[in-house]
């Protein structure tokens, strides 16, 4: 029988790759808080690169997701604590091997969670960001973003219509191919992506509120346009001459339909025939946190596997 010197012993002693392997089952909570602490040489194992490629932090569960009444919950302080402590211990030990980083979609972050953590990612590829990130600055997003010069795939969810974002993102950000817009899309947000984004070959709109001529105007000036999603959107045509008349469909106007047959991917659903469309419930009646839920979903998923998570 082994006495207990000798099973500390082998404990210290377990081949690396196998604690990798085992490892990789873990989460990020996992990783800084648990097994990292065991010892030096399991500390030295949740270094490895493999295991910080993604760095998912949608496990963490903000403590105002029972979504009380106003103020909005989207100032919770000890939330926003927790998740620079949580940022710190995982940059610490990925030493800058992620390439893919995600957010809770209700995570609250500020300028120093986005500064902190774009000085340690300095080769992210992928961002995905939570509803609250239009609480970061100009400056913030000017700060961070400057460090993300690589940066290839991007989701945006709830944009506020602050052009001063896109601009930002868009100098810096010259390699970006895939964009997310969460958010309702117009023809001012339109341009900023044509003038700013010259490299986007994916776009994906999908369960938004597009404008017929924002979607026009980007079909017209394609660019290296390859892949458009327009799933299970709500199209909103302006009367000729007026910004406040308009009729609203479910369905894209045979223009939007003949020039996106261009594309290599162009993806829209028949309403009458699509659950999605069916399922999503209208806005009178439906409660705050099923609406948080459902604008999370729309969030997660997407028709375009490489910008679903």
């Amino acid at each position: 029988m082994r006495n207990e010197s000798s099973s500390d012993h082998s404990w210290n002693n377990m081949d690396n790759d196998v604690l990798v392997k085992i490892f990789m089952t873990l989460n990020v909570m996992d990783l800084i808080t648990g097994v990292s602490q065991v010892c030096s040489s399991w500390r030295s194992a949740c270094c490895e690169p493999v295991l910080w490629k993604k760095l998912d932090l949608r496990m963490l569960k903000p403590s105002f997701v029972c979504y009380p009444p106003k103020p909005y919950p989207w100032s919770n302080r000890l939330s926003t604590k927790i998740l620079m402590s949580v940022l710190k211990r995982s940059l610490n030990l990925s030493r800058g091997n992620v390439t893919f980083l995600i957010f809770n979609f209700f995570e609250c972050i500020r300028d120093e969670h986005l500064i902190f953590t774009a000085k340690r990612t300095r080769n992210l590829k992928r961002l995905v960001l939570p509803a609250t990130w239009h609480q970061i600055t100009i400056g913030g997003t000017e700060e961070a973003f400057k460090m993300w010069e690589g940066l290839e795939s991007l989701t945006i969810p709830w944009f506020c219509s602050r052009m001063e974002h896109m601009e930002v993102i868009g100098t810096y950000c010259k390699n970006l191919f895939e964009l997310k817009i969460d958010c309702q899309f117009d023809l001012n947000l339109a341009c900023a992506l044509t003038k700013k984004f010259r490299k986007l070959k994916v776009v994906s709109l999908r369960c938004k509120t597009v404008h017929n001529e924002a979607l026009i105007h980007i079909l017209d000036n394609p660019e290296n346009l390859e892949v458009l999603n327009i799933s299970h959107c709500l199209f909103i045509q302006f009367e000729k001459g007026s910004q406040t008349s308009f009729t609203l469909s479910h369905e894209p106007v045979q223009s939007i339909i003949e020039k996106g047959s261009g594309l290599k991917q162009f993806l829209t659903c028949q309403t009458k025939s699509c659950d999605t469309c069916k399922s999503t419930p209208s806005v009178e009646g439906v409660s705050r946190s099923m609406w948080y839920e459902l604008e999370q979903r729309y969030w997660r998923e997407d028709e375009v596997s490489s910008l679903a998570h």
